[in-house]
């Protein structure tokens, strides 16, 4: 006997139309994830009330939990459709699962929203290495084992969003830029080449919507795919804006 998932989507069908549920079931299959789930939604656009409508929008691109793309609030809790596995999230016996827009970004359509506060901030901290040109300077600066195990953790990040999405002092009426700008921050901070720029980006975070704007609620690391140390990247730039404001205080 074939058995059947019933998948509660929350629509909305532009950014200044109303929200509104819709039902499909989805014949389970073994080994399927959300993102299969909202494929077959797709290919067969049907409610359960047999009303005709139009496929689900969601973004996605590498299926792997890599790009971040798919991040939305399934079940209650942030994190990525590929990676969301069906017989994950049906152990208790149910059938349903419910699938709603990250709420901290404007949504385009259905679960797609537009992340580009999240890309604005990683501008203002500068999250890359300065270069001036393309010539051939030779091999840079040695960077040791032990500084490459601390900078690998904070280098996953995919700017899927779930830290913000999770981050109580993360909204539309805060400055605050998250722990996912924060964390990249101190990633180039550390770099033997980025940490030319150091001071532009302790600025940037001793500034408003920076380090303490955070309420320390952890809840970014609690729901962090890549189990990223934020924290320990919030106390790091917590120390580091502490001691660049001193700085320019003494003038050194």
């Amino acid at each position: 006997m074939s058995r059947y998932i019933h998948v509660k989507v929350l629509r909305q069908q532009d950014p200044h139309s109303a929200e509104h549920w819709e039902t499909f079931s989805v014949e389970y299959e073994p080994g399927m994830n959300v993102t299969t789930v909202l494929q077959r939604i797709a290919a067969h656009p049907v409610t359960v009330d047999h009303q005709a409508t139009t496929p689900v929008a969601y973004d996605s691109c590498c299926l792997e939990e890599v790009c971040g793309a798919c991040t939305m609030v399934i079940n209650g809790r942030v994190r990525q459709a590929c990676s969301a596995l069906i017989d994950n999230l049906c152990t208790d016996g149910g059938d349903t699962i419910e699938l709603r827009p990250m709420t901290k970004f404007p949504v385009v359509r259905d679960l797609l929203v537009n992340r580009q506060r999240m890309f604005d901030a990683l501008k203002r901290v500068k999250a890359w290495v300065q270069v001036d040109d393309y010539y051939d300077r030779g091999p840079g600066p040695r960077v040791f084992p032990k500084e490459q195990e601390e900078a690998y953790p904070l280098s996953q990040c995919m700017t899927c969003g779930c830290c913000v999405e999770a981050c109580p002092q993360y909204h539309q009426d805060s400055p605050f830029i998250g722990a996912a700008a924060i964390s990249q921050a101190i990633l180039f901070n550390a770099h033997p080449t980025g940490k030319s720029a150091a001071d532009e980006r302790l600025e940037v975070l001793a500034g408003k919507g920076g380090i303490a704007d955070c309420g320390n609620s952890q809840n970014c690391v609690k729901v962090c795919p890549k189990h990223i140390p934020l924290t320990i990247s919030i106390a790091k730039a917590g120390r580091d804006t502490t001691l660049y404001k001193l700085r320019k205080w003494f003038g050194r």
